[in-house]
């Protein structure tokens, strides 16, 4: 470790891994250079059409982070670069990296598009996986950023053959520059955040499935393209050879995984289960009729939050067939360019069955290049080409300093790299945090601009948001009405109002013609209204003085069949929001000193790793533990799935946090009161009949989950049945009874995956392996049967799988109406349960039951009353977005880790501990926040103190006044009000007013209905 650390950090991966990192290092006072190899930043993630299992779109979503990156004044982007080498140590690496040419000046380059439009070079669109062309000069897709064009000079005809140079000739703004070279520099930071993704595996080698023989058999990447409304058909449904519309579309599992061929991988992806459950939901949304969508697996693998339920919903109530089966092979059928599939099902039948069109599920890889840029920085990586991490460090890797997120670790899917993202941007932090703020800049925001008093000038933008929204809605018949309205001064329309170069545009435009409303109307506020509210701030314009209606939802998606329909309301809500902004007027925001010190609730594994982290990177932590002692869950465990020792950890990381000067523990304690809000919380803390209150900026909820207690298969009734929790003691204590055992029999999905919890626990087939392993290698000739209904040993946890069975370990499914019977007679138990293979029950004389008990959460609701949380129907915490903020409450500066969100084993937890710390520290790394602006205000003349503002309010903002002539009338205290509106839609009054939603704006809209 250098003595003197540079504040600065290299992110290496533009997706959305690298971006998460970026922005959590930027906002926590470090400046960031990102390096990707591409011409732009976005990753897979922008070429997917929908994402699990809320089927939000992918861009829309993502779009707001590519321009927060793209204009965030702590992030150096370096596109077209690659890492050459590296040198130094932790805190003080020089970093060469090598920057090939665009061969387009980016600070000149207008984004205008003349050039590609004049190129006559065209060649296969990687973006849409060669289904469309593209140019030699290109942007890789419309919301790309930067959003510059660039050359590629292997098709280009002037760098081929030395003719040519249309672009050059055509560029209004003589951007093109043929003589750039490559360039090498030296970048100096203090640490490496790598996250360059994956590969999806190429089925071309395995030529079973005909992949590349067959125009109709395609991958889900390539079927993303097909659905997305920006791809090549612009969302319509066809398939490839003939651009018809299929009726019958397969869907066939574990394509180069779970594969112990050569040329395929053993490991498990563990994101193709679920994506295509969403493709082929989306593909029956998308068709026109009637549409057949099958999906031909081994193991159904929906063991995330919410996976389930999104399975069972396609399986029971949308039409989607699942097919246990092993494939064999597909043939074309004559004269047609139709698919017959051949394969056995799960009694061995053989069947044939003609399908339009494949999709194979192929799995993620990592390529031979991602593998030397291991090398180049010298990590070490495991047999599958992954980066090598362990269970207790989840984002080290081998080389101090350098830190490891998503993919490159091992399959992963987009939550739970947005997961390692912070926990890497955490350990960068915790590893410079004395250099925090040294080479940061603060934002320059222009003098706002007194718009009081002014006639309303508004600009109105109208997005097209591709064939989103223009394929339904008539965008330029509701941009030509929006002009013939009053106080409208400018009108435009954009194919995406959200990507970086229309920002850029409507900022120009607002200062040029000297707008001082504007109205977008485009897509859901809910994740696009902060984006435009920036650009506001950026010209000068309060950000309150923005209107944003939305035409996708509510008018091109739920009217798809009506565009008439569709375009008349699109009016009618422009309309609306136009009458709406010309009364509105510019809102404060207040600023409010952040308290540097931080709560952790849970004195598990997760909350230990949150307050350690916390206070590495210099914040004072109070730790708040229930029961006598730290530890939670671990102290049950003894190895992790991987086989490292639990305890051995656990008593080192429960020392570190003992000793650490800057945590202060409370053990037997529980919180009875929480005041405050974010910046400036008081908890109320009782133990031992006494109280304690103290203050702090930010909480991270920790308080895990526990092991569901069966009330069935004898549990309780016999000392023979035991859970998982309860055979991992017995292994801690090298228990003598586990000598005398000749068979044992695990029964899988105990309390989860029923009616009464739905939900997988995740955690519960690794479990089961790791334990059926030991007791094999403990003694080889014991007998053991595992009857489950799916293995899901997702990632490289399918090694366990394979280990189990050569080691002898017996496999039996079962079915939910099928489950096993457990009997006793004179103590002795038995085990009767159907095998689908011999179609007969068989009955097993186990020595040792084990029960794969789910995980169920513990008590969450009184923390949830008093820090204003959301549960969700099992009483698992909810995060704000299931994708995009994982480790964040929708209530502000509160934040999630461990098992209290969802069941997940020790490294998870350990890296969602440590993302709620990088998330709590862009909080406390600005010393200030800001209150918005759209909050509640009474009028205390008018209040007539019935409270029924104070009850009904979620948030505790409204209050009785103590004291002065209007001691007893409410008042809001804006820190905590959110904006929601229920008092004053409640107050009998009027004495309450929601700024920004006035009566006379209200009105307004509704007069113009």
């Amino acid at each position: 470790m250098a003595k003197k650390s540079i504040g600065s950090v290299m992110v290496i991966g533009g997706g959305i891994a690298g971006i998460q990192s970026a922005l959590d290092l930027a906002d926590s006072g470090f400046l960031v250079h990102m390096v990707e190899k591409t011409p732009a930043i976005g990753g897979v993630m922008s070429a997917l059409d929908k994402t699990f299992p809320t089927n939000d779109c992918a861009m829309c979503i993502l779009s707001p982070k590519l321009v927060e990156v793209g204009r965030h004044t702590n992030i150096n982007l370096h596109t077209l670069s690659e890492v050459l080498s590296i040198e130094g140590e932790a805190g003080d690496f020089q970093v060469t990296v090598r920057e090939r040419p665009r061969y387009i000046d980016i600070t000149k380059c207008i984004a205008c598009g003349r050039c590609a439009e004049k190129c006559p070079k065209k060649v296969a669109d990687e973006f849409n996986q060669g289904l469309s062309h593209r140019k030699a000069v290109y942007v890789p897709y419309p919301q790309a950023v930067p959003l510059k064009y660039s050359i590629d000079a292997d098709n280009c005809l002037y760098f081929q053959k030395g003719k040519c140079r249309a672009c050059q000739k055509f560029c209004p703004s003589e951007a093109v520059d043929y003589e750039q070279k490559e360039q090498i520099y030296t970048i100096p930071v203090g640490a490496v955040i790598m996250a360059p993704g994956f590969e999806s595996f190429n089925p071309s080698a395995l030529r079973i499935y005909g992949y590349g023989s067959f125009p109709n058999v395609i991958t889900a990447r390539e079927f993303e393209r097909i659905l997305s409304a920006s791809g090549p058909f612009e969302g319509h449904l066809i398939r490839p050879s003939d651009h018809s519309q299929p009726e019958k579309i397969a869907w066939l599992q574990c394509v180069g995984s779970r594969n112990i061929r050569e040329d395929a991988h053993g490991y498990c992806s563990g994101v193709c289960c679920m994506y295509a459950i969403k493709e082929a939901v989306i593909a029956k949304e998308h068709a026109e009729g009637e549409l057949d969508t099958a999906i031909f697996f081994m193991d159904m693998r929906t063991h995330g939050k919410g996976f389930e339920e999104t399975y069972n919903r396609a399986r029971d109530e949308q039409g989607v067939r699942f097919i246990r089966a092993r494939f064999h092979s597909i043939d074309p059928v004559k004269e047609s360019d139709d698919l017959r599939l051949t394969y056995f099902t799960d009694d061995g039948e053989l069947n044939r069955e003609i399908f339009n069109m494949v999709v194979l599920s192929t799995g993620l890889e990592i390529t031979q290049q991602l593998h030397s840029l291991s090398n180049t920085m010298g990590v070490e990586t495991d047999s599958d080409r992954f980066i090598q991490t362990n269970v207790f460090s989840p984002v080290k890797t081998s080389r101090q300093g350098l830190f490891v997120a998503g993919a490159s670790s091992g399959p992963k899917d987009i939550p739970q790299s947005v997961t390692e993202a912070s926990s890497a941007a955490a350990g960068a932090g915790a590893l410079l945090y004395s250099a925090r703020n040294t080479l940061t800049k603060e934002r320059h925001i222009p003098e706002e601009r007194d718009v009081t008093g002014e006639r309303p000038a508004i600009g109105v933008f109208i997005c097209q948001c591709g064939v989103n929204i223009g394929a339904i809605v008539d965008v330029p018949a509701v941009r030509d009405y929006a002009a013939t309205l009053p106080y409208v001064e400018f009108v435009m329309d954009n194919l995406y109002t959200c990507s970086q170069d229309a920002q850029e545009s409507i900022a120009k435009i607002i200062m040029e013609k000297g707008l001082n409303r504007v109205v977008v109307a485009a897509c859901t506020p809910k994740t696009h209204e902060p984006l435009f509210q920036e650009t506001l701030v950026d010209t000068g314009l309060n950000k309150y003085v923005f209107e944003m209606t939305n035409i996708r939802n509510q008018c091109s998606w739920v009217h798809r069949d009506n565009p008439e329909l569709a375009t008349q309301k699109a009016k009618d809500l422009v309309r609306m929001a136009i009458a709406k902004v010309a009364l509105m007027e510019p809102l404060k925001e207040t600023d409010l000193e952040v308290d540097q010190r931080a709560l952790v609730v849970g004195g598990g594994i997760s909350g230990m790793v949150a307050a350690k982290t916390l206070s590495s990177q210099g914040y004072q932590v109070y730790l708040v533990e229930r029961s006598g002692s730290l530890g939670g869950n671990s102290l049950l465990i003894s190895r992790t799935w991987n086989g490292e020792d639990v305890q051995g950890h656990l008593k080192e990381l429960i020392q570190s946090v003992e000793t650490d000067s800057g945590i202060e523990i409370f053990k037997n304690t529980v919180l009875s009161n929480v005041d405050g809000f974010v910046g400036n919380f008081k908890t109320t803390l009782s133990h031992d009949g006494a109280s304690d209150v103290v203050e702090h900026g930010v909480a991270i909820i920790a308080t895990g989950g526990k092991e569901y207690i069966p009330d069935e298969y004898l549990y309780g009734k016999n000392l023979k049945v035991v859970t998982h929790m309860e055979l991992d003691r017995m292994f801690i204590a090298e228990d003598d009874n586990l000598k005398g055992v000749k068979t044992a029999v695990f029964i899988q999905c105990v309390g989860s995956r029923v009616p009464e919890r739905p939900y997988c626990s995740r955690v519960c087939c690794t479990h089961t392996m790791k334990s059926a392993i030991r007791l094999k290698e403990m003694a080889p000739d014991r007998k053991v049967f595992i009857l489950y209904r799916d293995i899901r040993t997702y990632g490289q946890r399918e090694e366990l799988y394979k280990k189990a069975r050569r080691l002898g370990v017996i496999f039996i499914r079962y079915n939910l109406d099928k489950k096993p019977v457990v009997n006793q007679r004179d103590g002795h138990i038995t085990v009767t349960i159907n095998d689908h293979i011999l179609k007969k029950d068989i009955e097993l004389d186990p020595d040792l039951l084990v029960l794969a008990s789910g995980v169920v959460p513990n008590e969450s609701e009184s923390l949830a009353q008093m820090f204003k949380l959301s549960v969700n129907e099992d009483g698992f915490f909810m995060e704000a977005h299931a994708k995009l903020r994982p480790v964040d409450f929708a209530t502000d500066g509160v934040f999630l880790a461990g098992m209290a969100h969802y069941p997940k084993p020790i490294e998870e937890s350990i890296a969602q501990a440590q993302a709620a710390v990088s998330r709590a520290v862009t909080l406390l790394a600005r010393k200030k926040v800001k209150v918005s602006g759209t909050v509640a205000q009474s009028t205390p003349v008018s209040c007539t103190s019935c409270g029924v503002c104070v009850d009904i309010c979620p948030y505790s903002a409204p209050s009785f006044i103590k004291n002065g002539p209007f001691t007893g009338r409410a008042e809001i205290n804006p820190a905590l009000c959110k904006g929601c509106g229920l008092c004053v839609a409640s107050c009998r009054s009027g004495a309450l007013n929601l700024k920004g939603f006035g009566t006379d704006q209200i009105m307004a809209m509704i007069t113009e209905l």
